[in-house]
């Protein structure tokens, strides 16, 4: 008996290694449920989702393929188990950096995406450090990540369940399951600035940080995105001066008179462009008396002008800087005179139909700007 015993306990071991030998040989067959990907970048940070995709195909979803609460699925450790949130393996949730998911931090990694839906209109979405495991077999409370609580909504029927990335925006979009007549959508944020100026900043110290440009694309941005003005004043000194790549010119000139403008050092703020305006092409300083109109700041801009018109006499774009400037502080006539001038001289017919386009406002004592 006990010899029996043996071959039997030795024949279902060996069936079960024959059965997993077998399970494992082609994984590129294809499946029912076929895999699939989405992605998103919002800022720099990489999201995506990797799932199988099942099919209704007549069945009823929700409450019956898809069981309401937590179950035991009769195989696995689990004794309560969440739905996979696809089919076959984990589905697989990933982001290249912190998020926040409808208000709660999640760290930067990948996760193990399972959901519990209940029948009035919620479910859990529960993001699981555990994203290797097959299923949700084995599921554990312990490996919990984070727990997001959402309300499902009804839409249009969809034959297989498909994630997507909708209502994308500058820091956020929303994820979103769809299958059947549920959606499960779930808000993602991300710090895109912080998370931009600390690549930035590990860049900084690679390749990129041997050359120039990287360093006033770094100053450029932390002006314009809220950054540390004193961390981006350090990055355009080193492009101005300093290293063997640094280069004084207009543009990086330019930068550093608005990172000092915005710190409140005006007077040092036009030093730096009374310095800057000999180093300029007559597009850039022309480009620069626009950006003072911007600024509400007419006669400054008018002054501008007028330098690029004696500095590059006779070329264009200069006369019709000169219309620009005079309109913006009322002197339409004089306007009017160096607009045409400008029409005469501009290079070709699409910039001639341009600036013709101007003409009647200035006859009829509009500014142009």
């Amino acid at each position: 008996m006990k010899n029996y015993n043996t071959l039997k306990t030795t024949l279902l071991v060996v069936s079960l290694l024959l059965c997993k030998t077998t399970s494992a040989q082609f994984d590129f067959l294809p499946q029912s449920s076929q895999k699939a990907q989405v992605s998103q970048r919002i800022g720099n940070t990489d999201l995506t989702l990797e799932y199988s995709r099942p099919s209704v195909n007549g069945r009823k979803v929700w409450g019956s393929l898809v069981p309401f609460g937590m179950n035991n699925l009769g195989f696995g450790t689990a004794t309560e188990s969440p739905w996979r949130a696809g089919a076959n393996e984990n589905t697989i949730f990933k982001t290249t950096h912190d998020v926040s998911i409808e208000g709660k931090n999640l760290p930067a990694g990948e996760y193990g995406l399972h959901m519990i839906v209940y029948e009035d209109d919620r479910a859990t979405i529960i993001f699981s450090k555990n994203h290797g495991a097959w299923g949700s077999f084995f599921y554990d409370p312990t490996e919990d990540a984070l727990r997001v609580d959402v309300k499902t909504q009804e839409i249009p029927f969809v034959e297989q369940l498909t994630y997507s990335f909708d209502d994308v925006l500058p820091n956020s979009t929303v994820a979103s399951l769809k299958w059947e007549k549920k959606q499960i959508p779930f808000r993602i944020e991300t710090d895109v600035v912080n998370n931009v100026l600390a690549e930035i900043r590990q860049q900084l110290q690679t390749s990129p940080g041997f050359n120039r440009a990287s360093w006033e694309q770094a100053a450029n941005y932390s002006l314009n995105n809220g950054g540390d003005l004193d961390e981006a004043l350090g990055w355009i000194n080193a492009a101005i001066e300093g290293q063997f790549f640094s280069e004084k010119n207009f543009s990086n000139l330019s930068i550093k008179s608005r990172i000092l403008e915005k710190q409140g050092k005006s007077m040092e703020a036009k030093a730096i462009m009374d310095e800057a305006l000999p180093l300029g092409t007559v597009f850039e300083v022309h480009a620069y008396g626009r950006q003072l109109i911007a600024q509400g700041r007419k006669d400054a801009a008018l002054e501008v002008f007028k330098w690029n018109a004696k500095k590059h006499k006779g070329t264009w774009p200069v006369d019709f800087g000169l219309a620009r400037g005079y309109s913006a502080v009322g002197n339409y006539k004089t306007a009017l005179k160096h607009l045409k001038i400008a029409e005469g001289r501009a290079p070709d017919q699409a910039n001639r139909n341009a600036i013709a386009s101007y003409l009647p406002k200035l006859e009829q004592g509009e500014d142009i700007n």
